[in-house]
């Protein structure tokens, strides 16, 4: 069979969607179908050549939401590029990933002729600026609806927005990881006198990274044993690395790493002791939860209904709510240093962590393929 990926966002840049486009293709793939992601050319991007099966319409730029994150996404398309790559293609399946981003999506949709099918993976911050834009955006979502024969969300807050346009059911597929990349080599040891709190993720608002540093002041000032280490870089670096002076944080116990490869990343997942995604919204899953807990690294996340989706069951003794800075810096004490929690700790996730390898869930999105198809050819049939 033959299916496209759509993603509307650059693959030059990182980011959840595009995580979870590659890893499709790739199990899709290795059950032997030809699976494509079509995407918008980013602005000054060198293909990569072990990359294959993608195919670039239209372009990218930088933009920049009210909420406070920013990427690249589809800015302009060809509609006679479209129709020729639609004519050539021949599609059995066209899975869209957030089709209400414009442009390129509705370009396509509204050309399609096969089965089209929905991911929708983001939950929008609840915010006045955010209901302001989305009386804007919601008149585009609903004309691309109406081309969608299946709807799939990544969670139940990612699923709150379509929900709220159409009566359409939606059925509930979640990210998934690849857990041999995120697998320890050898058990962790908790004997190491220095503990070490890892972040990893973009330095922007709504990931909470200023209430992580206030929580680690405190934290400091009672334990001597504990560093901070920052990954990634984004619009509020600088302040917070200003932030990190003006608390007088002893510059050898937090570190700015700025940008780190996958492998990079792999190796502190490995080596830390703590990680801590303190998002305050906008999460509506949580793949770094996914990949700590692969990596058996215990973590403290923000309570926010993204986040809370996966650290369900004991999981939940890792929420805290970001901007109590008192009470996060406990809870990094506590899932720090207390050995038997944490021993606890890892159990659950190594419990929990199998039900999203790839495998289990392209299985599910196969489920949703074959259900459209079968629906599809009924209705070519009344016709």
């Amino acid at each position: 069979m033959k299916i496209g990926l759509v993603c509307p966002y650059s693959i030059a840049k990182g980011g959840g969607v595009q995580e979870c486009v590659f890893a499709m293709q790739a199990d899709l793939a290795k059950r032997g179908h030809d699976a494509y992601i079509i995407t918008p050319q980013p602005t000054n991007y060198e293909h990569d050549a072990s990359k294959k099966n993608i195919i670039f319409v239209g372009a990218a730029a930088d933009f920049r939401a009210p909420w406070h994150t920013t990427g690249q996404i589809s800015a302009s398309t060809d509609p006679d590029n479209i129709d020729e790559m639609l004519a050539s293609e021949n599609f059995d399946i066209l899975h869209f990933h957030e089709p209400w981003v414009p442009m390129l999506s509705k370009q396509i949709l509204s050309r399609s002729n096969t089965v089209n099918i929905a991911t929708f993976h983001a939950k929008l911050p609840e915010s006045v600026m955010t209901r302001t834009v989305m009386q804007l955006v919601t008149p585009y979502t609903k004309s691309v609806l109406k081309y969608l024969h299946e709807l799939t969300a990544v969670s139940d807050p990612a699923a709150e927005y379509v929900r709220s346009l159409s009566d359409q059911p939606v059925s509930i597929i979640p990210n998934g990881i690849d857990l041999a990349k995120y697998r320890r080599p050898g058990r962790r040891s908790d004997k190491s006198k220095q503990k070490t709190i890892f972040y990893v993720g973009r330095l922007e608002t709504r990931k909470g990274v200023k209430y992580l540093i206030k929580a680690f002041k405190l934290l400091s000032e009672q334990q001597s044993d504990v560093s901070l280490v920052i990954a990634g870089d984004g619009p509020e670096r600088n302040k917070l690395e200003q932030l990190a002076k003006d608390l007088d944080i002893d510059p050898a116990r937090i570190t700015f790493l700025g940008y780190i490869t996958d492998d990079e990343k792999l190796r502190y997942l490995h080596t830390a002791d703590l990680f801590c995604a303190p998002a305050l919204y906008g999460e509506s899953f949580g793949i770094v939860l996914l990949e700590a807990m692969a990596a058996g690294l215990v973590t403290v996340a923000g309570n926010n209904p993204g986040y809370a989706s996966v650290m369900q069951g004991m999981g939940a003794i890792s929420l805290v709510n970001p901007k109590d800075c008192a009470e996060l810096a406990r809870r990094l004490d506590l899932l720090l240093h207390e050995s038997e929690l944490r021993d606890l700790w890892r159990n659950w996730a190594k419990e929990q962590v199998p039900q999203y390898s790839y495998k289990h869930i392209v299985d599910q999105y196969w489920a949703v393929y074959e259900l459209a198809l079968k629906r599809h050819a009924q209705q070519r049939t009344k016709e």
